[in-house]
């Protein structure tokens, strides 16, 4: 704590020095000088003990520069209580102040390009593919949450503690919501000490349970005075500047650490950009600080969601400068605020690297159409922005929530997390649907492109299997834009099995080869006429699931 009692001191003597005057009318009265010399020595004794006080409290950085507000009302008294040529050198220092603080205050104006370059993103029009082989959606956190509410009773002396922050990570391999125990009070800090541990649940499986693991931890968001993490981490590092929340990161071996970002202004205190993270052992409270570079492994997410969330802002507004954000809005996106964390939702691509997803749209009301959407790397901050195929218009995340609570009216159930996919080369939002106590009740997939296209089921894998039926019910492409590749084979159907599904029928068979395929008699009406024993040929995407979208289909005697 030596830095901010010396901070605190040449701040308080400094200020001091502005207000006491040093000249003035003479006197000889010794016992007035006494009385002056009292005052000023309890003067300058409590300005030290507010800006301790203040410095502790707030967790401010304990750069000078952050003393602006405090210098405009002290070099004003100065120069109230000087006189002679100090009311002048002291007037000079108060509009000194007066126009730093100005300054200050101003630097929104002025910095917005400057913003709008750090947060600048590569672009590209092709939305990013998916395997639809693999599980495409997260447990929604709200449902996951609720589980470990249910489970607290595993954790010791429970009436102590709540449930802290839930946060996604990969932790050997498998995805992953974690939630710290906080204590729920200063008594009850009191009295535990420390924290007991942990849950954890899987992130991609809604039937798993949560589990409690125990870690102790001392230094937390939730423990107070010098075991406060945030103040034992401005201790640290006095001159950083931080933004965002703390997070819990689990290494491989189920070691709790907590990070926080950490960067610099864009200029004259305003702005952020994010350098690295402060990482910290809840158990000991030791500290290291790394550049994001340099960052561990083990660590997801070293980028906060809410650096995230201001840089998308900043992308989106300040395309043109600040004035044109106000008024002519020209070019200009707005980031949705439907995301899971900060108005951004966590996701992770085929190789198990974590990002931000964000969508944006216009600013004009009463539009939800997509512009667009913003992919950040959660470790790296580099981002990217997608624009779709720019002879389409996409709905907007906001627009597929509509159609889910128009869908499920009766039982007021919404979506949460919205996420944009390309399946089978269509742009989709697929969405987990929770019911009015936050239970996880469907997946919802629509169409971007086509809203009236949507399907629901139990599993995010199930709903893609009605998807793919659906979009050539629909006459959408089911072509070959996603992964897949297009393939073609011969043989002679072993099984047939076919459903009216509205106006048309979907056909599902069975070939020679033991492979299962599926088409619909609206892009193909001679399917209708399939049956056992006829030899095909069949065009078909290999998706790698067990019932492969087929898109064109030949048989034998029928052409």
């Amino acid at each position: 704590m030596g830095n901010i009692y010396l901070f605190s001191l040449i701040a308080g003597l400094a200020s001091a020095l502005v207000l006491i005057p040093f000249t003035g009318r003479r006197t000889n009265k010794k016992e007035e000088k006494k009385s002056k010399t009292g005052v000023m020595l309890i003067g300058i004794a409590l300005i030290i003990i507010f800006i301790f006080t203040f410095y502790y409290v707030t967790n401010l950085d304990r750069n000078f520069t952050s003393l602006w507000g405090l210098a405009i009302p002290v070099t004003l008294l100065g120069t109230i209580f000087a006189s002679g040529k100090e009311r002048l050198i002291k007037g000079a220092l108060f509009l000194g102040s007066l126009v730093f603080g100005a300054v200050l205050l101003s630097a929104f104006v002025f910095n917005a390009n400057e913003k709008y370059e750090v947060a600048k993103m590569s672009e590209k029009i092709e939305i990013e593919t998916f395997s639809e082989s693999e599980t495409p959606a997260s447990v929604p956190p709200k449902f996951a949450r609720n589980k470990m509410k249910k489970a607290f009773g595993q954790v010791p002396n429970t009436s102590y503690y709540e449930l802290g922050n839930l946060q996604i990570q990969k932790v050997n391999g498998e995805y992953v919501y974690i939630a710290p125990v906080e204590f729920s009070g200063f008594f009850k800090w009191l009295n535990g000490d420390n924290t007991p541990g942990y849950f954890t649940i899987s992130a991609t499986d809604s039937s798993d349970n949560p589990k409690f693991m125990k870690a102790e931890m001392e230094y937390t968001p939730s423990s107070y005075l010098h075991k406060n993490l945030e103040r034992h981490i401005r201790m640290k590092y006095p001159h950083h500047i931080f933004y965002g929340d703390v997070q819990l990161e689990i290494d491989d071996d189920g070691k709790p650490f907590y990070i926080r970002s950490y960067g610099q202004f864009i200029s004259a205190r305003n702005g952020f950009d994010v350098k690295g993270i402060v990482m910290v052992d809840p158990k000991t409270g030791e500290t290291s600080d790394f550049r994001l570079a340099e960052i561990p492994e083990f660590i997801d997410s070293a980028v906060s969601p809410e650096v995230v969330s201001l840089h998308n802002s900043y992308f989106g507004n300040y395309i043109h400068g600040f004035w044109n954000s106000k008024f002519g809005k020209k070019d200009v996106k707005l980031p949705s605020d439907e995301g899971t964390v900060a108005n951004v939702s966590p996701i992770f691509d085929e190789n198990g690297d974590m990002f931000y997803f964000t969508d944006f749209t216009s600013p004009k009301e009463n539009v939800d159409s997509m512009l667009g959407y913003s992919l950040t790397n959660a470790r790296t901050g580099e981002a990217t922005y997608y624009t779709g195929n720019l002879e389409q218009s996409y709905m907007d995340s906001q627009g597929a929530l509509q159609i889910i609570e128009k869908k499920f009216i009766e039982k007021k159930w919404k979506g949460q997390m919205p996420v944009l996919y390309n399946f089978y080369g269509e742009a989709s939002w697929l969405t987990p649907v929770l019911d009015s106590n936050g239970f996880l009740q469907n997946y919802f997939i629509v169409s971007a492109a086509n809203p009236e296209i949507s399907v629901y089921a139990n599993t995010p894998n199930e709903a893609l299997k009605l998807y793919k039926t659906a979009l050539q019910r629909g006459g959408s492409t089911v072509d070959g834009s996603s992964k897949a590749e297009e393939k073609e084979i011969s043989g002679t159907v072993i099984r047939v099995y076919k459903e009216k599904v509205g106006d048309f029928t979907t056909i599902t068979f069975l070939l020679n080869n033991k492979q299962s395929y599926v088409i619909s008699s609206e892009t193909n009406p001679f399917a209708i006429y399939l049956q056992e024993g006829d030899k095909v040929e069949v065009r078909y995407l290999d998706t790698g699931e067990f019932f492969l979208p087929a898109k064109e289909i030949l048989i034998e005697g029928l052409e």
